[in-house]
């Protein structure tokens, strides 16, 4: 054990989240004086398939307070890895997967066991003095990935959707510029200006940097498609950024009916339905990046998507990154990313197991900080060489990652197109 890099606390407590409800925050401390703090929060849409987090339920807080989850971390997480190797993560996280033992987390909680997991990492990073990145990825981690910029999110705007959490939700990627920094500027310049747009058209001011639509907005999202080409065209960005969305598709999906119910338009879907017109998108717009396009038990529906779209097909709900689920996948050719969630799986070195998993076998990680990760993400994708990441132009995470290409220097690359598949 290198000096100064064992365990010495873990503490716990609920906090507030940018997600309108509590989140489980950890606070790690080793010898040498180090701390590392993680904040892991639940997601807008859930997959069915995640782990399971561990909520208080009854009236406060709407049933999710996250006390039990504290107090598994302070009563039985905490005491059996004080006196670790937080500099040593496989370790750490042998030992509470052990302690919870259910493959989805539900004794101990996903929130809880991801908490310290997240915390641990962090203090092995503080206490060997080194910045995140490199502690996940040694001196090879200097690539910036390729960034996007949330443009608008709602749901509900044709009447379905409720459990959707604001998808389908778009985000430009900025791919056609040789820094991180630059690409930065355009993904700024280009949501100011589609806000711009939307105002225009619609009198729908933005918010918080991006739209918010609500019901009657459009009648059909090629409306908003359109104003993303005409953004492109007036920022002079055609062939340098390109269309990502969130479909998160199987929330749409009612299994009663076989049909999508008010996705896209208000009209009732079938899959051949969504299948044509994800054909007619990706060849009538710069779609790049579609991520979740069928319900989440769908992998033969994403395979063949993956085939004959030519883009990059991403699963969310479809893997929730578990390598059990995205195993699965593999075998099927579904899809062609994985999005990384690294609090979404319950510990580090399961998220990682994935993101290798993917990489063994040709696919893509696209990271993404929905579950409290925040600034941590931009460490996230650099130390794993995502290549691409959902977001992360500007704000904190962008932010963190100026930091990282100030500090690496001439050493910095970017990703650019060769981040994102296909």
């Amino acid at each position: 054990m290198t000096t100064g890099t064992a365990i010495t606390a873990v503490t716990a407590r609920q906090v507030f989240s940018d997600r309108g409800h509590p989140g489980v925050e950890c606070t790690v401390v080793t010898e040498n004086g180090a701390k590392g703090v993680a904040v892991v929060t639940a997601g807008i849409s859930v997959g069915e398939y995640e782990v399971q987090f561990a909520y208080d339920g009854g009236k406060k807080w709407g049933g999710r307070g996250v006390q039990k989850a504290v107090g598994n971390i302070v009563n039985t997480i905490g005491p059996a890895v004080i006196g670790m190797d937080a500099a040593n993560q496989l370790a750490v996280d042998a030992v509470i997967v052990q302690l919870d033992g259910t493959p989805n987390k539900r004794k101990l909680g996903g929130n809880a066991t991801a908490a310290v997991s997240a915390a641990t990492l962090f203090a092995g990073a503080a206490a060997l003095g080194i910045p995140l990145y490199q502690h996940i990825g040694g001196v090879h981690a200097c690539t910036l990935p390729t960034p996007g910029v949330l443009t608008l999110v709602g749901s509900k705007r044709y009447g379905s959707g409720q459990r959707s959490g604001g998808k389908p939700s778009y985000s430009m990627i900025c791919y056609g510029f040789d820094t991180f920094s630059d690409a930065s500027y355009a993904a700024w310049e280009v949501n100011k200006v589609f806000g711009e747009l939307v105002d225009k058209k619609w009198g729908l001011a933005t918010h918080k940097g991006w739209t918010a639509a609500g019901p009657g907005f459009v009648k059909h999202d090629r409306e908003l498609w359109d104003v993303m080409v005409d953004t492109l065209k007036q920022t002079g960005y055609e062939g340098k950024v390109g269309f990502q969305v969130d479909v998160a598709a199987g929330t749409y999906y009612v299994k009663a009916k076989e049909r999508y119910v008010g996705l896209f338009s208000a009209e009732d879907k079938t899959r051949d339905d969504l299948m044509r017109l994800y054909e007619e998108t990706v060849k009538n717009y710069p779609f790049v990046i579609i991520e979740d396009p069928l319900d989440e038990n769908d992998y033969e529906g994403h395979a063949i998507l993956t085939r004959e779209l030519g883009v990059a097909i991403v699963g969310d709900d479809l893997f929730t990154t578990n390598t059990e689920r995205l195993q699965h996948g593999l075998a099927l050719g579904a899809a062609n990313t994985m999005l990384l969630k690294v609090n979404q799986i319950g510990t580090i070195s399961e998220a990682f197991d994935a993101v290798q998993m993917c990489y063994d076998h040709g696919y893509g990680v696209m990271p993404c900080d929905s579950r409290g990760e925040g600034p941590n993400i931009a460490d996230y994708a650099v130390g794993l060489n995502t290549g691409h990441l959902r977001e992360g132009a500007i704000g904190p995470v962008g932010n963190r990652f100026l930091e990282i290409e100030a500090e690496l220097g001439s050493r910095a690359k970017f990703a650019g197109r060769k981040g994102f598949k296909p």
